[in-house]
């Protein structure tokens, strides 16, 4: 078997879709059908079931795409490495919302000028995206909130933030000092979409205090959830440090929630078996520093 049959293997599995991935690898449609058969041929297995028209990788495909996914990845950072000697390329980095907006745009300022050959790539999601994205070698790096429930990945603590309740300065309840989840889960809320980190500690919260939740409104951006608490339709749950530059011009107000552990870790995550080259190791040692100057502003 040949890395052209791990590249053929790992686009199908990718796609699920036989004409996709003979179009992604600028292939013929046959072509891709007689590289799988070969591999199943070799090895012995049925790789894909085809299901009402749409194919189901078996239990052998995905122990073999993960394999796959790092020979590939391995053999791919070999060609980059002898023929640019990492003076040139690109580093993939994700980060969640919170982290987007914090973190990331003091590093890839920080990462530009002390490596100007190396073109950084951001991509900006919630952190099952990201997670998903770094098993499937679509990224190298990911800045993320909290430990991720992914064994393939690696993480290293990078920093903290808190969550905290956002509402209009007008909210009955902006008169409080502090919080408590019961009173916040009585009355509209407006939150992160399922997924993001900052919805999964609060669903862990409420879990814990046998409470239920009832969003009015979810959104993956935080300036409309900020937006909605200013103009009294709900409280927002969100990390401070989105909230605080509004909170400075009066828009909205933050109060803490004191019956609850909202604090969130911060990391950087990468595959177990990814190849870290000079650059994503320069990356990494960047995070600690810019983490460190985010929190003391």
């Amino acid at each position: 078997m040949t890395l052209r049959h791990m590249r053929i293997f790992a686009e199908v599995y990718r796609t699920r879709n036989v004409t996709h991935a003979a179009r992604n690898l600028h292939m013929t449609q046959p072509a891709v059908t007689r590289a799988i058969q070969e591999l199943e041929q070799h090895y012995g297995v049925r790789l894909f079931e085809r299901l009402y028209r749409h194919l189901s990788p078996t239990e052998a495909a995905q122990r073999l795409y993960a394999q796959a996914v790092y020979l590939l990845d391995t053999f791919d950072h070999m060609e980059a490495a002898m023929r640019d000697w990492d003076s040139l390329g690109v580093v993939r980095v994700g980060a969640t919302v919170t982290l987007g907006s914090t973190i990331l745009p003091v590093l890839a300022r920080r990462f530009a000028a002390l490596y100007p050959g190396i073109e950084l790539q951001a991509k900006v999601a919630n952190g099952s995206v990201l997670a998903d994205a770094l098993c499937e070698n679509q990224l190298d790096l990911a800045l993320l909130e909290n430990s991720v429930s992914v064994p393939d990945l690696h993480t290293e603590p990078i920093g903290t933030d808190c969550l905290c309740a956002v509402l209009a300065p007008a909210h009955p309840l902006a008169q409080q000092a502090a919080l408590t989840l019961q009173q916040l889960v009585g009355g509209p809320l407006l939150l992160r979409e399922p997924g993001s980190t900052a919805r999964e500690v609060l669903e862990h919260a409420c879990a814990e205090q046998g409470l239920a939740l009832h969003p009015a409104w979810e959104s993956v951006s935080t300036a409309a959830l900020v937006q909605a608490a200013a103009q009294q339709l709900g409280v927002a749950i969100l990390p401070e440090q989105l909230a605080a530059a509004d909170a400075r011009t009066g828009l909205v107000c933050t109060r803490p929630i004191r019956d609850a552990a909202m604090t969130r870790r911060h990391v950087v995550a990468w595959h177990k078996e990814k190849y870290l080259t000079a650059s994503m190791r320069r990356f990494i040692t960047l995070c600690r520093s810019a983490a460190e100057e985010v929190e003391k502003q």
